[in-house]
């Protein structure tokens, strides 16, 4: 990654595909036999190891993949309020996280490709590519639009606060809504505006100059962590938050963690190898969870150490989302 342009083309890109190898067992316990694409009862071929979940903090994972359809390549992965949405450019698949095992159905009531989906106290918000939002009434398969007049330029995500607040990131920064979408505040920009998080009262977003940090609901931002890159990722976790940046001078993307609500920031990668596409960091019980081009790491130390628990397939990197506590593995091609 040498400059904005090649990792926002990364960002871009969809990226997710399907391992051609045998399977002989869906559990791993520290290792792995890949799997391949089979045909199911009914005679459709589907694919495998794509998405992998774990139950007990990443001593086994399960692959769950199988009912979707063979030469998927997905776009996006949400688990939240009740499901997991698996999305790529031909359409969206969707199973209940309570399944078991999990039951993939097409989506026919988003068939447009989606950018991305949030979580939200009525029901996940899902944006498509061309800018439009649906939200899921609360226990139904009903999708209806949502923020009909917002108009920005190319839309990433959406994010409720716990005051009720609404944020929506985009390429030219950042808007807030309390009105529930009625009207908008352009509140950030200076560059895009990836994904935001909370705890504590403390706001952090990744950005295009680093990691921003706000105290007052998103009124004022000031950046607090800052490589010389961008912000690839942002994450809460005990007492404090964890995030990757990108560094010019390495030319690798690190992970650092701060215990002051996001003033300032250690980096805890050096146990690692170092790399460009590092994708994920995230917190399950006493561990934090790293998704690497060599495969899921995990340490027990706050990065003094860190163990291999899962190997990587087909040279693809996992991206992990957690969800009441338990952890998802999604193979992409090429990090976050």
């Amino acid at each position: 990654m040498q400059s904005f342009h090649f990792f926002y083309l990364i960002l871009l890109l969809p990226g997710f595909i399907s391992c051609q190898q045998a399977q002989t067992d869906s559990i791993f316990n520290f290792s792995y036999t890949a799997v391949g694409d089979k045909s199911n009862s009914e005679g459709k071929t589907t694919t495998t190891s794509i998405v992998f979940q774990s139950t007990d903090g990443g001593q086994s994972w399960q692959d769950i993949s199988a009912g979707l359809p063979a030469g998927i390549k997905p776009w996006l992965f949400f688990a939240g309020n009740g499901e997991l949405i698996l999305g790529d450019e031909k359409g969206n698949y969707t199973t209940s996280t309570t399944a078991n095992p999990p039951s993939w159905e097409k989506e026919m009531a988003l068939q447009q490709q989606l950018f991305s989906v949030s979580a939200n106290p009525n029901g996940p918000i899902a944006i498509k590519t061309n800018g439009q939002f649906f939200q899921k009434l609360k226990g139904t398969d009903v999708w209806l639009p949502i923020f009909t007049d917002f108009k920005s330029t190319l839309v990433r995500s959406v994010f409720t606060a716990k005051d009720g607040s609404i944020f929506i990131s985009a390429d030219d920064g950042l808007f807030k809504s309390t009105d529930d979408g009625k009207t908008w505040k352009h509140i950030v920009y200076n560059g895009w505006v990836l994904k935001i998080v909370e705890s504590d009262g403390v706001l952090l977003c990744t950005n295009q100059g680093g990691i921003l940090r706000s105290t007052d609901g998103g009124e004022h931002w000031d950046k607090v962590l800052s490589k010389g890159g961008v912000g690839i990722a942002v994450e809460p976790i005990k007492s404090g938050f964890a995030a990757i940046v990108y560094e010019h001078g390495s030319e690798s993307r690190r992970i650092c963690t701060s215990y002051d609500g996001g003033k300032t920031w250690q980096t805890i990668d050096d146990g690692l190898p170092p790399s460009k596409l590092i994708s994920s960091i995230k917190q399950v019980g006493d561990y934090l969870y790293c998704g690497h081009p060599e495969g899921i790491y995990r340490t027990a130390n706050l990065g003094k150490t860190w163990e291999l628990i899962l190997p990587n397939i087909d040279e693809k990197v996992f991206n992990l989302t957690v969800d009441n506590g338990v952890m998802y593995a999604v193979l992409r091609e090429g990090g976050c």
